[in-house]
């Protein structure tokens, strides 16, 4: 018998969550053109391999097999994303090319195979300190000497402590955003160095970059949701105010690293 999911209480839903509800797609804080960025960094040949962690429905991995002919592991946690990302690669005819696996980002010491890239994006600024170092040094584990870790996560550019809070509040979510310098020497206490960086505003909710990420249909999808959905739009405006107040001090940051060649 199909287990039907509960209805999400939009009350102490994440951000995340929310925003999906609302009809959001792109839910990095520097939207597709700062991934776009990490990918040229990247600079993919066909056959590569990445691992992508947090999968979710299998989107990014389609994409990537789909415009650069490399081999996509993506580790998802949650079973009914796991499923329904399956069945999205199945749909794209990419089953050969993609693979999405049950699993902990916490425990990647699991995966036996390294690879040519790991890609996560929006991840680890969800996690404590320890949490980030946990992860980072089980990134470093699964890359290929000369192996690339891809990184899109949301700055603090200062005030840490008190972006901390103010987010924990608004998103429902305990995200902890570092500086560039906290996020460079996280990275780099794991043994990768850090190569290339760029930083710039979050705009998560910025009305241009909605338009960039998700085409004008999407973005009045979103809005009219927005707009009829009381629920939605009380949490949406709080978390639109609270990137507002701190917009001089909250942004993105993407970064490459590589992994030694020893």
């Amino acid at each position: 018998m199909t287990q039907i999911a509960p209805p999400l209480n939009l009350e102490t839903a994440t951000g995340h969550q929310v925003l999906a509800a609302a009809g959001k797609k792109i839910l990095r804080p520097g939207g597709r053109a700062a991934t776009e960025q990490l990918f040229t960094w990247a600079n993919f040949q066909p056959d590569q391999t990445v691992l992508e962690l947090a999968s979710s429905f299998g989107y990014s991995a389609i994409a990537l097999a789909q415009k650069y002919g490399v081999r996509v592991v993506g580790v998802e946690k949650n079973p009914e994303s796991v499923a329904r990302a399956r069945a999205n690669v199945a749909a794209a005819g990419l089953s050969d090319r993609i693979q999405i696996i049950e699993g902990d980002i916490f425990k990647l010491d699991q995966i036996t195979e390294q690879f040519d890239y790991v890609l996560a994006e929006a991840i680890l600024t969800m996690q404590s300190a320890p949490g980030k170092a946990k992860i980072l040094s089980g990134i470093a584990d699964r890359l290929k000497p000369g192996g690339k870790f891809l990184s899109h996560e949301l700055l603090a550019r200062q005030q840490e402590a008190e972006i901390q809070r103010t987010l924990a509040q608004t998103i429902r979510v305990n995200s902890n955003p570092l500086s560039e310098a906290n996020w460079t020497a996280a990275i780099e206490t794991a043994g990768l160095n850090v190569k290339q960086i760029q930083i710039g505003a979050m705009g998560l909710l910025n009305p241009r970059q909605v338009i960039n990420d998700e085409g004008i249909s999407g973005t009045l999808k979103i809005l009219w949701n927005v707009l009829t959905k009381p629920a939605i739009r009380t949490r949406v405006l709080g978390m639109r105010k609270a990137f507002l107040q701190y917009r001089h001090d909250l942004g993105y940051i993407v970064s490459c690293s590589e992994k030694p060649i020893r």
